[in-house]
């Protein structure tokens, strides 16, 4: 349609001017000139989107109360093929033969008859252009009973031309914006190297690597729209936008983009596909520092001159330039952005010295910082030699271990290397409880060192692939250091709470502490014992052997007591050699039980042989005076009792028992 461009009229492309009289004037000559415009013969293959469009436009104008169930209007083009309907029924060979016979006679056509719907009319009309009275298309309407009586030959008619002024007027919104097309585009062309200049403006103002990259995509694709344009970049890069490829080197031969990377400069290659000849440019993205990537554009010949090849090769070496900028800036971003991590971090779990708290403070971080989907901290249990889950957001993995050898975990163990996964679907040489319960396929895992060895792995999921960069690879390392830190001022802190609450020989509690557990106990429990022993004239085994052998036997007998009880009993020593035992809910008679399997173990087991004699208090909830003063007094007047009973014997409060 655009060969009538010659014939536009000089008004059309001149400025407007004048006063409202002239304005009116081109309008009416601006409208007479739409309407001498028409189709040929020649458009009539190409009419079948603007029929049916017409179609379209026509049926939503028409009249929406009659009974289109009866009444089936269509349009066909000049090959007998029905290019606009309501429905299929008009379709069948009654209203072909009736449109075929009106394509070849070129006069309106009726025919009647009946079918599994009924008696119909079928009225074919055919269609003319506006100049020549060509006839390209038939507009026909198949009518059933009741109102093939009521529907003659002059309402198709009138339908037929109703339809032929919406099909002109979609004619004529079509060659206008075909026509403002050619008049942007010859504005596109006037105004491209203005625009280069703003792109360049732009690219240097945007401090944003990604942002910078789209737009030059952006720019290339509303200077060349049918270009074909990749980049290919040489460094580990995520990103969104399917343009963005990785350069490949150990592919067979050197390709353009590889070409250009190596040498840095503009490589063009023109080649024939088929009848078009096209342009292959290779152009690198490189700036002061190195060559980050290549640009590989394709487009046709005809579309590639020397002035824009010019363009684009300064639009490329722009983008470079502030491609680096923005590295540059992106880089330092991330380190500070690190340090803060790490600061926030290493701050947060020293305000705790609790294990326990330490590794669930690390699971919710590591997790929020990485935005994980699932995150799990092992601890290696010296005593078992199996690791165990400390800390974890998923249900299923607490309070489970594992072997030395088992999983991510038994493989950082035996290589104290980190390990990044992209895909663990096609990961063959290990398997991980972890990762198939949470459907991860991406994973991070770091060991954990406490004084230089490795005493634990986190483990970071995602059910995504490809979900961790080399950048969170490389950040968890630095932080489990800190995570290790951490756990080693923790471990620290409790064993110097450990031997603070320790006597060095006899390796039992200290009494300060005993105190603040039957303290604690009191406060939740409902009953307890006590139990004070003391070694029978242990002056006379001091004075008689040396106190090197009075302190073996101070140890014999605490190791007596502390395999006599059981394990949630609170041993320690009193004084001297006098060692108290709590037993928490249990009575007095059955703490008896107990002092009496010390009594006799230390008569059979100490050597030199020694006995010792002892004093049970008991406390319940249902007591005046509930405390632990009340307590080790009662208990030591029992001992008192014992002791000047004749030694070697048990005596509960208020009570004497001999043996």
């Amino acid at each position: 349609m655009l060969e009538h461009l010659g014939s536009l009229p000089a008004s059309l492309n001149s400025p407007s001017s004048g006063d409202s009289a002239s304005s009116a004037a081109r309008h009416k000559e601006h409208a007479f000139w739409m309407q001498q415009m028409d189709i040929t013969p020649f458009d009539f293959s190409y009419l079948g989107n603007l029929l049916q469009q017409a179609y379209t436009d026509w049926q939503a104008q028409h009249d929406s109360d009659l009974d289109r169930s009866s009444r089936i209007y269509s349009v066909w083009n000049t090959e007998g093929i029905c290019v606009g309907s309501a429905n299929e029924f008009e379709k069948g060979p009654i209203s072909r033969e009736t449109v075929m016979s009106c394509l070849e006679t070129g006069k309106a056509q009726s025919t009647r008859g009946s079918d599994q719907h009924g008696e119909f009319h079928c009225i074919a009309e055919p269609l003319f252009s506006r100049i020549n009275k060509d006839m390209f298309a038939v507009f026909t309407a198949l009518v059933y009973e009741p109102n093939r009586y009521e529907t003659s030959e002059e309402i198709v008619r009138s339908e037929a031309a109703h339809y032929r002024t919406c099909f002109y007027r979609r004619f004529e919104y079509i060659f206008m914006a075909d026509l403002l097309k050619a008049h942007e585009q010859t504005a596109r062309d006037e105004h491209r190297r203005s625009i280069l200049f703003q792109i360049v403006q732009r690219m240097h103002d945007k401090m944003d690597v990604d942002a910078i990259l789209d737009e030059v995509f952006d720019s290339i694709d509303y200077l060349y729209p049918t270009t074909r344009m990749n980049l290919y970049m040489s460094q580990d890069r995520n990103s969104s936008n399917p343009r963005i490829r990785p350069l490949m080197f150990h592919e067979q031969g050197e390709d353009i983009c590889v070409r250009s990377f190596k040498d840095g400069q503009t490589i063009v290659i023109r080649s024939d596909q088929g009848e078009s000849r096209i342009v292959e440019v290779g152009l690198p993205l490189k700036g002061k520092q190195g060559i980050y990537g290549v640009f590989h554009i394709e487009m046709n010949e005809e579309l590639m001159e020397d002035p824009d090849l010019q363009l684009i090769t300064m639009m490329a070496d722009t983008a470079g330039t502030a491609f680096e900028n923005a590295k540059l800036h992106e880089q330092s971003n991330m380190l500070i952005q690190e340090l803060r991590l790490i600061n926030d971090l290493t701050q947060r779990l020293n305000k705790s010295l609790q294990l326990k708290e330490i590794y669930q403070i690390a699971e919710l971080e590591l997790k929020d910082i990485f935005q994980a989907e699932s995150c799990c901290i092992l601890q290696l249990n010296d005593s078992t030699n199996r690791f165990e889950v400390m800390s974890s957001n998923v249900g299923e993995m607490r309070h489970k271990s594992f072997a030395l050898d088992y999983g991510i975990t038994g493989l950082l163990y035996q290589t104290e290397e980190p390990l990044i996964l992209s895909n663990y679907a096609q990961c063959t040489k290990v398997s991980s409880v972890f990762m198939e319960v949470t459907g991860s396929m991406s994973l991070m895992a770091s060991p954990i060192r406490v004084n230089g060895q490795m005493k634990g792995t986190i483990l970071l999921g995602h059910p995504k692939e490809h979900y961790f960069s080399y950048d969170n690879y490389r950040l968890l390392q630095m932080l489990s250091i800190h995570v290790g830190l951490a756990l080693s001022n923790a471990t620290l802190h409790a064993e110097v709470r450990r031997l603070a609450n320790l006597d060095m020989l006899t390796g039992l509690y200290v009494r300060h502490y005993l105190d603040s557990v039957i303290h604690e106990r009191q406060a939740h429990e409902f009953c307890g014992s006590l139990i004070v022993v003391d070694i029978d004239q242990f002056k006379q085994v001091n004075d008689t052997f040396g106190h090197q052998t009075g302190d073996q036997v101070l140890k014999q007998v605490s190791d007596i007591v502390t395999t006599s009880v059981r394990s949630e009993d609170v041993c320690a020593r009193w004084g001297g050699e006098e060692l108290a035992i709590y037993m928490p809910q249990l009575g007095i008679r059955q703490a008896m039980e107990y002092a009496e399997v010390i009594r006799r173990r230390v008569a059979e087991e100490t050597r030199p042989p020694v006995t010792v004699s002892s004093g049970i208090a008991e406390w319940n909830w249902m007591d005046d005076k509930v405390s632990v003063e009340s307590l080790f007094y009662r208990a030591d007047m029992a001992l008192y009792e014992a002791k000047h009973g004749g030694r070697n014997r048990i005596v509960l409060e208020e009570q004497e028992v001999t043996r």
